[in-house]
């Protein structure tokens, strides 16, 4: 029988990060609610809502029965139902398509890591529940004729071996066309930016302290950034990019959520780039490309550690469960 007063360090970690994560998202989702008018729309948004509220109930029971103290997130305190529109209904859908995408990458990693069996059938259920939601994102927007899709590229007339070392160049000489991986995950890539760069707008048109509005400024030029060089490797190739999303984006400057959800965001969205960027780069065969996810990985990686600064300075940001500091104990009076 398993013991369900332990947790390992693992299951610690991956069941704190998920709650917290699960409570912001549950905030952002109730405030899109409140506006949302495409019935198609809120049906997903509904799902994807009652997946979060679920989880954390479950959560909560793990952590009584461990005696584990319930993490605070993020609460009704964060946000502001009733505060005018920022966003319109297309936007809620790329906005879905990037939790499914984040709830992929989390859970996924989580799964090998724990191994107690409640906690990984728990986890095991919100992967497939994040496949769902992808797929009934993607469902509607392409019934909308809004759907992203990756460029279309020639079919090979049989299989072949790379000859040539030529094949990894990317700056001078012999500069091959990119390969289907390659594109598959710059297009991805972008599409995370694009939505990054547009909620970032909403964000900062209604964010209160100046250092955050600044650091959401950063965020929007990092973002700027990425999205060009991205591109210009596909228009090199004569590819298509992703639209921007920046027209979904209201004029409203009243708030819907607190200064703390917004920076957490941007830093749980950041982080999920540091993840996919290296993707991205794992499976890249072009020098140049490598050295592209290189600097974004620098970028994101940096800006992250300076909004965790500015959550830290604010006393914003809760503690995650950590090893005893058994160097402090020993020199304790």
């Amino acid at each position: 029988m398993t013991n369900k007063s332990n947790l390992t360090s693992a299951e610690m970690g991956k069941l704190w990060a998920s709650y917290v994560g699960n409570s912001m998202g549950n905030r952002v989702i109730s405030y899109y609610l409140n506006h949302v008018q495409d019935t198609d729309i809120e049906k997903v948004l509904n799902y994807a809502l009652g997946l979060t509220t679920t989880y954390m109930e479950e959560m909560k029971l793990i952590f009584k029965q461990a005696n584990f103290p319930t993490p605070i997130g993020f609460t009704d305190e964060d946000v502001n139902v009733d505060a005018p529109r920022l966003y319109k209904d297309d936007f809620y859908l790329y906005y879905l398509q990037y939790i499914g995408k984040a709830g992929v990458s989390i859970y996924s990693a989580a799964i090998p890591i724990v191994t107690r069996n409640d906690i990984k059938e728990l986890f095991v259920r919100c992967l497939n529940d994040s496949v769902k939601l992808i797929v009934d994102v993607q469902d509607v927007l392409s019934t909308k004729g809004k759907l992203m899709n990756a460029p279309v590229i020639s079919t090979p007339k049989e299989v072949d071996y790379v000859k040539k070392q030529s094949f990894l160049h990317g700056y001078l000489g012999d500069v091959r066309p990119l390969h289907g991986l390659e594109i598959g995950h710059l297009f991805d890539n972008l599409n995370n930016d694009i939505t990054s760069k547009a909620l970032i707008i909403g964000f900062r048109q209604g964010a209160r302290h100046k250092q955050v509005k600044d650091f959401l400024e950063r965020g929007e030029a990092i973002n700027k950034r990425h999205i060009e060089k991205m591109s210009k490797k596909l228009t090199e190739d004569n590819l298509p990019s992703p639209s921007l999303l920046d027209h979904l984006v209201t004029t409203s400057t009243i708030p819907p959520f607190s200064d703390k959800l917004m920076v957490f965001h941007k830093i749980d969205m950041f982080s999920m780039k540091i993840r996919e960027y290296a993707n991205g780069a794992s499976l890249n065969g072009r020098r140049d490309i490598g050295a592209l996810y290189a600097k974004c990985l620098l970028d994101v990686s940096l800006y992250v550690e300076d909004g965790a600064n500015i959550m830290i300075d604010y006393g914003w940001m809760e503690q995650p469960p950590e090893a005893v500091d058994r160097e402090k104990l020993s020199t304790k009076e």
